[in-house]
């Protein structure tokens, strides 16, 4: 039986049985060797209006914009511009001389000067001691006190600064932690091209690559594709959320590399499938196979695996902005190892498979987004169906 005839059979019940626990619509497009192998759409784009989705459904991607934005800085690394070990203050010079929060057995901080700089990988491998807004420390607390404020005026360069003043969670390059060094990484690429963040993924990208819906801003005659964000409550209720859409209004400076992009399940695919095939699509080439497979390296030591220890990532290291497969046998994995992607935060998915010539990209709009339940039976039910 062939992969298509296979995917049909077991994954369209997959998601179906997904979109009654979760989501009020799902898509997924499978991509092997250049061929479409499964493409589909589920339930609504808008619960109330009863709305399809679509392919041509537009979706905020959160933190899958992480991979375009590392792969990004890395055609600039491509270029001679840097290099990963240099240190970040070189070039964004407000991060010179970082002080970093050192805690006693007691948990009281006190300050002092980080024994060296951020180095421009340690925001490539979120090892740079920036974190995400939080309360678990003095760093968290201050960023969120910063991300609260960042309205959709403040633009990269801004937000960087502010970030910088903020002192470290420990020593540049010691831990993992997920957190704002891709934000900072889009400041680092304006610098470097000397355009805004926007503007260098168009030119250099999305426009090479026929990606015409993905952008940081939603257009007004695209504004009824976008996919209603829904709130899921314990016993599987939905309720609309437009809280955190303010950033994506045409008048909006904010152009997130950590989490700012909308995209659709085609444009992305794209992507995804220039990087599964090393570096090139359709005589387009961004990056070349060396540097995909750079960032398809585990670059995390020892100490900072323990660190990546969230229960869905067994068997994962983490590379250039990517988790990538290390261990099957950890992770109870039937993919190939050097498989690699990320997720966003409202459950879009990616997964891609240089070996296999392999893309998947899933969309979904949720909050919890149940990716622990979902991607792991996405990824192994896809591998099912190989041969």
């Amino acid at each position: 039986m062939n992969p298509s005839k296979r995917l049909n059979e077991r994954l369209t019940p997959l998601l179906k049985s997904v979109v009654e626990k979760g989501p009020a619509g799902c898509a997924c497009t499978v991509v092997r060797r250049g061929e479409v192998v499964y493409q589909e759409t589920l339930g609504y784009a808008d619960l109330e209006k009863k709305k399809d989705i679509t392919p041509d459904t537009i979706y905020r991607i959160y933190s899958m914009t992480k991979v375009i934005t590392c792969a990004a800085a890395l055609m600039l690394y491509e270029r001679g511009l840097y290099l990963l070990n240099d240190p970040l203050e070189e070039y964004l010079p407000a991060f010179s001389k970082p002080q970093v929060y050192r805690y006693n057995e007691f948990g009281v901080h006190a300050l002092s000067p980080a024994a060296g700089p951020i180095r421009i990988k340690d925001l490539f491998t979120m090892s740079s001691g920036l974190t995400y807004g939080g309360d678990g420390t003095e760093t968290e607390r201050r960023t969120r006190a910063i991300m609260e404020n960042a309205a959709a005026t403040v633009d990269m360069q801004t937000l960087s600064q502010s970030l910088a003043a903020v002192p470290l969670a420990f020593e540049p390059g010691m831990h993992w932690k997920y957190g704002t060094s891709h934000d900072v990484l889009a400041a680092l690429i304006e610098v470097l091209s000397g355009q805004t963040f926007g503007q260098f993924l168009q030119k250099e990208i999305f426009g090479p690559l026929g990606m015409t819906d993905t952008s940081f801003r939603i257009s007004e005659d695209k504004r009824d594709r976008l996919c209603t964000m829904y709130d899921r409550a314990e016993d599987g209720t939905l309720t609309p959320n437009t809280r955190m859409d303010a950033r994506y209004q045409p008048d909006s400076r904010h152009e997130s590399g950590g989490g700012g992009l909308l995209s659709t399940i085609g444009d992305y695919s794209r992507f995804a499938q220039l990087l599964a095939k090393g570096g090139e699509l359709d005589g387009v080439r961004l990056l070349s196979p060396k540097t995909v497979q750079l960032m398809a390296t585990n670059h995390l030591s020892p100490q900072q695996i323990k660190d990546f220890n969230w229960p869905h990532m067994k068997g994962y290291g983490y590379g250039l902005g990517v988790r990538v497969m290390i261990d099957p046998a950890a992770g109870g994995i039937n993919g190939s190892i050097g498989e690699f992607g990320w997720a966003g935060l409202a459950g879009s998915y990616l997964l891609i498979d240089p070996q296999e010539e392999l893309s998947v990209v899933y969309m979904q709009q949720l909050l919890p987004s149940l990716e622990p339940y979902v991607h792991p039976r996405l990824r192994a039910v896809i591998y099912g169906s190989l041969e």
